[in-house]
C-alpha cells in the first residue's frame, strides 16, 4: 500500500511539472518586446564597467514593473527582487550585459556603428558573444513574473552583470565585485541558473552538461627583454622578436607533450605581440598577451608551473630576459549535478526531451563560475543558429549572428525553472 501511495504521489508530481506554470499565450505575447529590447541594446553596445545606458533602461524596465531595484551594483550593474506570494527558497537569475571591442561586419538594419576606446586604441564596440540577448531575455522574464506573483513561493532575484568579459586593467568589476558588494546577501540566494546563446546551436535546442561545464581562464603577459641594434646587424644585439617566437613555440609544448589531453582539454593561445617601430631596428622589448584555458586544476597548475620555468629559461638561451606575469580571469563553471537533476525535466518541458542535450566541456570561460563558488548554479546553452544555416560564425567576431527566434525559449526556461525550483 505505502508503495501505491508513494507511486501516486510521483507521478503527481511528475505530471505537475509536465505542464508549463506560465500559458503559452504569456509567452507569445512577450516575444516581439524582448526582440526589440535586444535589438535596442545590440545597437547601443557598451564595453565593460562602462555600461551606463545599458543599465539604465534595464532599471527604469524593472521599475515600472513595480520590482525592487537596486543600481550601481559592481560600478553599472543592476539587481531586481520579486517577492512572491509565501516566504521560501531564494533562487537567482542572471544575465551578462557588457559587448566588446569589436567592429561589426554585417547589413543587419540594427548593426552596431558604436566606437570606443579600449587599452588606448580606437575600437569598434559590438555585441559580439550575445549578452544582448541574455539581457533582453531576462528582461522578459521579469515582465512575466511580476505579473504572476501569485505563482511564487519565496523569492527571485535578477543580477543583470557588467564586465563578464573582463573589466579594464587596473579595475575591479563582474561576478567578483558583485559577490564582494553581497549580490548574494540579503536575501540570501539558495541556487543560481544562467544561460548563454550560442551561435552554433540550432534555435529550439539546450544543451548541458553536469559538472565541470567551462573552463577556468587565466591572463598571462610575458615581457621579454633584449638588446636594440640595426637590422642589417642582428649579431650587435639580442632581437626579443626572435625570442618571442621561440617562447610561443615552447608554450605549445605544454600542451601536445606534457598535458594529459586524455583527460580534460587544455589550451595556450597567444593573442597580441606588441614590438618595434620600424622595418630595419631590432627592438629593445616585447610583449605578449595571451592565455590558458584549462578544465581540471591540476592541469592548470602543472601548466602555469611549467610556463614559470619556460619562459625566462627560453630568453636565457638566446641570450635575454623574459618575465611572465599570470591573472586568473574565471575559474571552472562547475553544475551541481543535483541540480542539473532536479531542474531537467523543467527544460524538457519547454523544450521537449529530443531538444535538450548533453553536451562535452568547453573551453570557453564565464565569471558565472564564481557565483558557483558560493552557492549551487546551473548554467546551460541556448541555440541561436538558424533554421537551415550552412555557415555559422563565432563567438567574438565579426560576423557573430543570433536568430531572434531562439530568445523565447530562454524565457520560457529561465521563467519556469524559477518557479519549479522554489514551488517544488
Amino acid at each position: 500500500m505505502k508503495n501505491i501511495l508513494l507511486f501516486s504521489l510521483i507521478l503527481c508530481c511528475s505530471c505537475a511539472i509536465a505542464q508549463q506554470t506560465i500559458s503559452e499565450s504569456e509567452y507569445n505575447n512577450i516575444e516581439e518586446k524582448v526582440i526589440s529590447w535586444r535589438r535596442d541594446i545590440h545597437e547601443n553596445p557598451e564595453l565593460s564597467n562602462r555600461e551606463f545606458k545599458t543599465a539604465e533602461k534595464i532599471a527604469k524596465h524593472l521599475k515600472s514593473l513595480g520590482i525592487e531595484v537596486e543600481t550601481k551594483v559592481a560600478h553599472t550593474g543592476v539587481v531586481g527582487i520579486i517577492r512572491g506570494k509565501k516566504d521560501g527558497k531564494v533562487v537567482a537569475l542572471r544575465a551578462d550585459i557588457d559587448a566588446l571591442p569589436v567592429t561589426e561586419r554585417n547589413n543587419l538594419p540594427f548593426k552596431s556603428n558604436v566606437t570606443s576606446t579600449f587599452l588606448g586604441e580606437k575600437v569598434g564596440v559590438m555585441h559580439a558573444c550575445g549578452h544582448d540577448t541574455h539581457t533582453a531575455i531576462l528582461m522578459g522574464v521579469a515582465e512575466i513574473l511580476a505579473k504572476n506573483k501569485e505563482k511564487i513561493n519565496g523569492t527571485i532575484k535578477f543580477i543583470f552583470q557588467p564586465a563578464e568579459e573582463g573589466p579594464p586593467p587596473g579595475e575591479e568589476g563582474g561576478a567578483k565585485l558583485m559577490i564582494k558588494e553581497g549580490v548574494l546577501k540579503n536575501p540570501d540566494v539558495n541556487a543560481i541558473f544562467g544561460l548563454h546563446i550560442n551561435s552554433e546551436t540550432p534555435v529550439g535546442t539546450i544543451k548541458y552538461k553536469s559538472g565541470g561545464t567551462m573552463a577556468a581562464v587565466q591572463r598571462f603577459v610575458i615581457n621579454v627583454k633584449g638588446k636594440q641594434t640595426h637590422g642589417s646587424q642582428p649579431w650587435k644585439g639580442i632581437d626579443p622578436i626572435l625570442i618571442s617566437a621561440k617562447i610561443i613555440d615552447g608554450l605549445q609544448t605544454i600542451i601536445s607533450r606534457e598535458v594529459n589531453l586524455t583527460k580534460e582539454a587544455a589550451v595556450i593561445s597567444v593573442g597580441k605581440i606588441t614590438s618595434g617601430v620600424r622595418f630595419n631596428i631590432i627592438p629593445e622589448s616585447a610583449e605578449l598577451i595571451g592565455t590558458i584555458r584549462t578544465l581540471d586544476y591540476d592541469m592548470q597548475k602543472l601548466i602555469t608551473k611549467r610556463m614559470q620555468e619556460m619562459v625566462p629559461s627560453i630568453a636565457k638561451t638566446y641570450g635575454g630576459e623574459a618575465t611572465i606575469i599570470l591573472e586568473n580571469f574565471t575559474d571552472i563553471t562547475y553544475n551541481e549535478p543535483s541540480l542539473v537533476a532536479t531542474m531537467l525535466p523543467t527544460l524538457q518541458k519547454v523544450a521537449g526531451i529530443d531538444k535538450v542535450q548533453q553536451q562535452k566541456a568547453v573551453t570557453g570561460g564565464e565569471d558565472f563560475s564564481y557565483f558557483q563558488n558560493e552557492v549551487p548554479g546551473f548554467y546551460f546553452f541556448l541555440g541561436g543558429m538558424s533554421p537551415g544555416c550552412t555557415e555559422s560564425f563565432p563567438h567574438h567576431t565579426p560576423d557573430f549572428k543570433i536568430d531572434d527566434s531562439g530568445l523565447l525559449l530562454g524565457v520560457k526556461a529561465l521563467t519556469e525553472m524559477s518557479i519549479d525550483y522554489l514551488n517544488n
